[in-house]
């Protein structure tokens, strides 16, 4: 028994690691952000729960398996939120920042939105606070 487990352990550290490997050589080879993003995401959250999972394997105890299970739900749920937020970010600051697409994009889905409506992508409007009489509140360190 103690020799399939570690077999899986092989299995499960290889394959993570292969995948987390994967996931930096996309990082460094591909030419846009967007395809970076994507390489960083996918392979990099796969590689994490594969050698999650390893980690289980190798100290089989409900504590480590709780923070293995914990590490993996953080993982799938904000690697991709937060890997969306940056490239879209990357792609609304474009040439300003240096942040271009690469030359054989087929497919440009926010131009053609921003063509639709007509002008550049929009803009985020910070919100300010409201005191209860709906009035703007004041920040304490601006001048009244």
């Amino acid at each position: 028994m103690n020799a399939i487990i570690d077999l899986l352990l092989i299995v499960f550290l290889l394959a993570g690691t292969g995948f987390v490997f994967i996931a930096a050589l996309g990082v460094v080879r591909l030419p846009d952000v967007p395809m970076r993003m994507h390489a960083s995401t996918k392979a990099g959250t796969l590689g994490v729960m594969l050698i999650a999972v390893a980690v289980f394997l190798t100290y089989p105890t409900l504590s480590i398996f709780t923070r293995a299970m914990a590490l993996v739900l953080f993982m799938l749920l904000t690697a991709p939120v937060a890997a969306h937020m940056m490239g879209r970010a990357s792609y609304a600051s474009g040439e300003r920042m240096g942040v271009t697409l690469w030359e054989g994009t087929v497919i440009d889905q926010f131009k053609e939105d921003r063509k639709a409506e007509g002008g550049p992508m929009p803009q985020v409007a910070a919100v300010r606070p409201q005191n209860a009489d709906g009035d703007e509140a004041r920040d304490a360190s601006s001048p009244s």
